[in-house]
């Protein structure tokens, strides 16, 4: 009972009591009362006050010349986005000029030559009969065996396509006869070049994302048989039992394919001193 009384008598600490005593002595105020401390004061505010009002003058200056040099830069984005437009209109004006020059340039009214030397050029669309080859890298391409056609290099994930891969299935497929060939949907011509950057594939430039679709055409059925039975097949076959890597060849009865997107035109003419000898 005497500690309850104690707390309900001396709610406010003692300590506490005196602070509050000598505050109300001296008074509340914490302002300095001597002259050089009002001074003091006084001059601090001023300088406080001119800080504010240079600050603010700076800002407001300053905005006009950022408003105005966004504005430039705005301006010349889209003077350069109107240029580029207008330059891509150009380059396509002259891609379909090129194209009609190549085209008017293949067809002459020669018969089944012409029609055969386009076919060879891929300078037309093609359809026919034909195969279907279907490449993939392994289900786990991290794993694979040792030894075999990559035992000499130095590429660590052997159950991914590679280019030479590539090179392998389109390089077997002409040689058993293939009339024209596209992978992905690229028509590939007697200039075409299938390599590669980093891990990518690259067709004339142009990267090829797995699963890798070959399409031929020719003889469906002697097609197959004959790219089978090749070096070339062969070395597809050592691939999927070595290395997991997945392909499929289906015989398709129909088959269509572009044409190839650029062609390059080169003329030859005779040379006159090879003309002069065979001349006498």
């Amino acid at each position: 009972m005497s500690l309850l009384t104690t707390i309900m008598e001396h709610s406010l600490d003692d300590g506490y009591a005196e602070a509050a005593a000598r505050r109300g002595a001296t008074g509340t105020s914490r302002l300095p009362k001597a002259l050089s401390g009002k001074l003091g004061l006084a001059l601090g505010l001023v300088l406080a006050a001119i800080v504010v009002t240079v600050g603010a003058a700076q800002a407001q200056f300053s905005a006009p010349t950022e408003a105005k040099e966004r504005q430039r830069l705005i301006d010349r984005i889209q003077a350069d986005t109107r240029d580029a437009d207008a330059l891509q209109k150009d380059v396509d004006t002259l891609r379909g000029t090129v194209a009609g020059e190549q085209q008017s340039a293949l067809n002459r009214p020669d018969g089944d030559a012409d029609r055969t030397l386009e076919l060879m050029a891929a300078a037309t669309p093609a359809q026919g009969p034909g195969v279907k080859l279907v490449v993939d890298d392994a289900a786990e391409a991290s794993e694979g065996g040792t030894g075999g056609p990559r035992e000499s290099d130095s590429f660590s994930d052997t159950g991914r396509v590679r280019d030479r891969d590539m090179q392998h299935v389109v390089n077997g497929l002409w040689s058993s006869g293939a009339e024209a060939v596209s992978i992905n949907g690229q028509r590939l011509t007697a200039l075409s070049a299938i390599r590669a950057a980093g891990q990518a594939i690259l067709v004339d430039n142009k990267p090829l994302v797995p699963p890798y679709t070959v399409l031929a055409i020719g003889d469906g059925k002697k097609l197959s048989t004959a790219f089978r039975h090749s070096a070339d097949g062969e070395y597809l076959h050592v691939l999927q039992t070595t290395y997991g890597i997945r392909a499929s060849v289906s015989v398709q009865s129909h088959i269509e394919l572009p044409a190839a997107p650029s062609l390059i035109l080169r003329y030859a003419t005779p040379d006159p001193a090879v003309t002069g000898r065979g001349g006498q």
